[in-house]
C-alpha cells in the first residue's frame, strides 16, 4: 500500500508555470512506476507523465508533452511534475500515482493502483 499526498495546484493566468509534488508513504524507486494524470469537469482521467522505476526512463502523453517535466528525488521519496506555457485547457486536478505492476508497462497512467487526492490547477485566459 502508498498513499500520496501532491500539493502545488493554484489558479495562474495563460502563459504562466506550476510545479506540482507528490509525497509518498513508501520508497517507491525501485519498484514502482510512478506518473500524473488529471481529469477535468465532465473529462475522462487523461495520462500526463510518467516514470519508469530505477532510472528506466519516462514517458509523456500527447496531452501536455513538451510543456511539462516529470521528475523525482528519490532519496525524500518525492515526484515532481513542472508545468510551464499552461493553458486555460489545462484546468483540472491533477492526480498523483503508482503502481508496482510493472508488466503492465508505465505508459497506462490513469489505471494505476494508488492514486493521491489530487490538487487543483485552474488556468485562466
Amino acid at each position: 500500500q502508498v498513499q500520496l499526498v501532491e500539493s502545488g495546484g493554484d489558479s495562474v493566468q495563460a502563459g504562466g508555470s506550476l510545479r506540482l509534488s507528490c509525497v509518498a508513504s513508501k520508497y517507491t524507486y525501485p519498484d514502482h512506476c510512478v506518473g500524473w494524470f488529471r481529469q477535468a469537469p465532465g473529462k475522462e482521467r487523461e495520462g500526463v507523465a510518467a516514470l519508469y522505476p530505477n532510472g528506466g526512463g519516462s514517458y509523456y502523453a500527447d496531452s501536455m508533452k513538451g510543456r511539462v517535466t516529470i521528475s523525482q528525488d528519490k532519496d525524500n521519496n518525492t515526484l515532481y511534475l513542472q508545468m510551464d506555457n499552461l493553458k486555460p485547457d489545462d484546468t483540472a486536478t491533477y492526480y498523483c500515482a503508482a503502481d508496482r505492476r510493472l508488466w503492465r508497462g508505465c505508459d497506462r497512467i490513469t489505471e494505476y493502483m494508488y492514486l493521491g487526492q489530487g490538487t487543483l490547477v485552474t488556468v485562466s485566459s
